[in-house]
């Protein structure tokens, strides 16, 4: 336990601190913000600091930060140096600095904001690739409660029932303005969600089960039950996403933008979110290795995780919360996906939203896509683990174009090396999704994992090499954005 808690004192004093430091680098001021410049009754509405950071929360994590969490202890200690690290240095800087620029240029949506930075090309590309990543979350997020409510309904209440449910609610969410439905009943899943974890972190000091010590046995080593086909790196900064750093976040940033009063709340409402997304992840990586030391590392369905050890641990109410958890959670990330999709392709096109008609025009192709994956996940038992795994690389390597577009936003707007605060984490995750994709057995190019620090090397060098020759270029232009 006391690894656990080092880590849980350094995530609080990271959001202090080191989210002083980022936000100070930022400048926040007291200019207009695009809530009240562009207010519309529809995506542009101002409200309360309190209310967005619930919401952002809740959009961000879904079950982001307690499934991944659950699946990456599994390789030991070093998951939770991962997600203290990598909250603090990674997901809340990039959160925080992509929502800010994003508030900055009107609320826009995070492939414009790419491509302003990285140009016209990387635009375009950001553009099919995260509208296709917003449709892989909401179809992973359709199926994954769908199939749980399916198990706890009669069987005339099948998959495909609730499926149809699920979509139905979709749409609607997609469709209202965002205080009608996602402003009301948001932070109060939110809440939920922290009142589930904190639940958990209490339980924790009180059972005071055995959970690994960085300085134990294995230290830092691998536990995981098959290691040597799947080493930490890269397999656990893929499974531990949400927890520590998440492409997705910043596409759904840009939501919260446009509802923002003060540029001022910026830290709490996006670095403070992941921050407290850490927080959750932490609680059920330590709730996870006390399930694993009893049971074993047999279990691979983290719901399993979730439900024996809530019930074990707070009763009835703790099993009323898991189900809330599992279910509520990934149906708001699913919807707000949409939202975001909704919104990028009007950007896009430059489509106005206040009309009920432009909008059905974006979210009726949306949806029938979506319909699609589902149709294909059904058909083939491997078909949803399929999609699971695309969806798991495509949102680190979004996470990878937001930090390169974050460090050109640093050189050009801020004095020194300070860009570094984004390099250093680019190249990293650059590494991570490029070798991940490289040595993926199913889904990936399947090159195997001996070949895994020749890949990552040859990455990060690549990547430098072309920043350098940028750099020098911009330098030399005197070019601004």
């Amino acid at each position: 336990m006391i690894t656990f808690t080092i880590c849980l004192l350094a995530l609080i004093v990271g959001y202090f601190f080191y989210g002083r430091f980022v936000e100070r680098l930022f400048g926040p001021d007291d200019r207009q913000t695009p809530a009240f410049r562009k207010a519309d009754g529809m995506d542009y509405v101002p409200m309360a600091t309190w209310k967005i950071y619930m919401i952002q929360f809740l959009n961000i994590a879904g079950t982001g930060p307690i499934f991944g969490a659950i699946m990456g202890a599994k390789f030991g200690t070093s998951a939770y140096l991962w997600i203290v690290l990598g909250s603090i240095l990674f997901g809340a800087t990039h959160d925080y600095l992509a929502g800010m620029i994003s508030v900055r240029n009107d609320g826009e949506s995070l492939p414009e904001l790419i491509g302003r930075y990285l140009g016209m090309t990387a635009k375009q590309i950001m553009r099919v690739f995260t509208i296709f990543l917003m449709i892989l979350v909401g179809a992973v997020f359709v199926y994954t409660p769908s199939d749980l409510l399916a198990k706890l309904t009669p069987d005339s209440l099948n998959v495909v029932f609730w499926i149809a449910v699920v979509f139905i609610y979709y749409l609607i969410a997609t469709l209202l303005p965002i205080d009608k439905l996602i402003g009301k009943i948001y932070p109060l899943f939110g809440a939920a969600l922290l009142f589930m974890a904190i639940g958990m972190l209490v339980m924790l000091y009180i059972k005071q089960p055995a959970i690994p010590e960085f300085w134990g046995a294995n230290g830092l080593g691998n536990t995981y039950p098959d290691a040597a086909n799947f080493p930490v790196f890269p397999f656990m900064f893929v499974s531990i996403a949400c927890g520590a750093i998440s492409g997705f976040h910043a596409t759904q940033s840009p939501l919260m933008a446009r509802c923002m009063k003060s540029e001022r709340s910026g830290r709490r409402v996006f670095y403070g979110a992941m921050i407290t997304e850490g927080l959750v992840a932490l609680v059920w990586a330590a709730a996870a290795n006390a399930y694993f030391s009893k049971h074993g590392m047999g279990e691979n369905n983290p719901g399993v995780i979730v439900d024996f050890m809530t019930k074990d641990w707070l009763g009835v109410t703790g099993g009323i919360l898991a189900i809330l958890g599992v279910v509520a959670a990934p149906i708001t990330t699913g919807d707000t996906a949409f939202r975001s999709a909704r919104l990028m392709v009007a950007d896009m096109l430059g489509l106005e939203q206040k009309s009920l008609h432009k909008r059905l025009y974006i979210c009726i192709p949306l949806f029938l896509a979506a319909i699609g994956l589902l149709l294909f996940s059904l058909s083939d038992k491997e078909g949803f683990n399929l999609i699971w795994r695309y969806f798991a690389w495509a949102n680190q390597t979004l996470a990878c174009f937001t930090l390169w577009a974050l460090t050109i936003y640093l050189v050009y707007n801020k004095k020194g090396f300070y860009y570094f605060v984004t390099l250093i984490p680019a190249c990293f995750m650059t590494a991570v999704c490029l070798t991940y994709i490289c040595v993926e057995s199913k889904g990936g190019l399947g090159l195997g994992v001996a070949h895994v620090q020749y890949i990552a090397l040859t990455g990060v060098v690549v990547a430098l090499v072309w920043f350098s020759v940028w750099k020098r270029k911009a330098v030399q232009t005197n070019k601004g954005v």
